[in-house]
C-alpha cells in the first residue's frame, strides 16, 4: 500500500512537473539570438515609427537579452548610447529592466533546480519495471496536462489579448512601472506584436513537446 501511494505521489509530481519545465525550458529558448533574428524577420512585423531600421533592432535588443541573463548590474544597459551619445534606455527602462531580470534570474534557477530533480528522479525510476510505468504514466499525465492549460490560455488570449498581457505583468510588477511611451527604446525594440508571437511560439513549443513527450511513452508502454 505504500508503495502504490508513493507511486502514485511521484506519478502527480511528475505530471505537475512537466508543463514547468517545458514552459521554461521554452521561454528560455526564446531568450536567444537566434529568436530575435526570427522575431524581427516575421511576416508584416511592424516597423518602427521612429527610425529603427532592422539592423538597429537586431544590434540593440541583444543588450537587453544579454542583461536578463548575465546579471549584470544596472550599469550594463544604463552606459548603452545612440550613435549621437544619448542614452540608449532611459531611467525608468534601466528600472524595469532590473526587476524583469529578478524574475528572470529567479525562472532559470527554478529551471536548473527542477530539471536536475527531474533528471535525478527520472533516473531512479528507470531502475526497475515499476518506477519505469510510474515514470511513464507521470508522463503521459504531464502532456495531457500541458495541452488542457494551454487550450484555457489560448482562450483566454483569444478573448482579450490586452486584458492578459496587462495581467501577466501585474502579476510580477508594480502597477504603473512597466508602462512606457511608444518613443522609448524598449517599446520600438518589443512592440506588442513582439509579446504575441513570442507566445504563440512557446505556446507552439509545448503543444509539440507534449505531442512529443505521448508518442515516447507510447512506444514505451508497448515495450513494457
Amino acid at each position: 500500500m505504500r508503495l502504490f501511494r508513493l507511486s502514485q505521489w511521484l506519478s502527480a509530481l511528475i505530471a505537475w512537473l512537466t508543463p514547468i519545465l517545458l514552459v521554461l525550458v521554452g521561454v528560455r529558448l526564446l531568450m536567444s539570438e537566434p529568436y530575435l533574428a526570427l522575431a524581427y524577420r516575421m511576416p508584416d512585423f511592424p516597423a518602427d515609427p521612429y527610425g529603427f531600421t532592422l539592423a538597429d533592432r537586431l544590434r540593440y535588443a541583444p543588450y537587453a537579452v544579454q542583461f536578463l541573463l548575465n546579471g549584470a548590474p544596472p550599469s550594463f544597459l544604463a552606459s548603452l548610447t545612440f550613435p549621437d551619445g544619448t542614452p540608449l534606455f532611459n531611467a525608468r527602462e534601466v528600472q524595469h529592466m532590473v526587476d524583469v531580470q529578478q524574475v528572470t534570474q529567479a525562472a532559470m534557477l527554478a529551471l536548473a533546480v527542477l530539471g536536475a530533480f527531474a533528471v535525478l528522479g527520472s533516473l531512479i525510476l528507470l531502475r526497475t519495471p515499476e518506477g519505469r510505468e510510474t515514470l511513464r504514466r507521470g508522463l503521459r499525465g504531464g502532456a495531457i496536462l500541458t495541452w488542457l492549460l494551454l487550450a484555457a490560455l489560448i482562450g483566454y488570449i483569444l478573448l482579450d489579448w490586452d486584458h492578459f498581457f496587462d495581467s501577466f505583468h501585474n502579476l510580477f510588477f508594480a502597477e504603473g512601472t512597466w508602462r512606457f511611451f511608444m518613443s522609448d527604446t524598449l517599446i520600438r525594440l518589443f512592440p506588442s506584436r513582439f509579446w504575441q508571437d513570442a507566445a504563440l511560439m512557446l505556446g507552439a513549443f509545448c503543444a509539440l513537446s507534449a505531442l512529443l513527450i505521448l508518442l515516447g511513452t507510447r512506444q514505451r508502454a508497448q515495450r513494457l
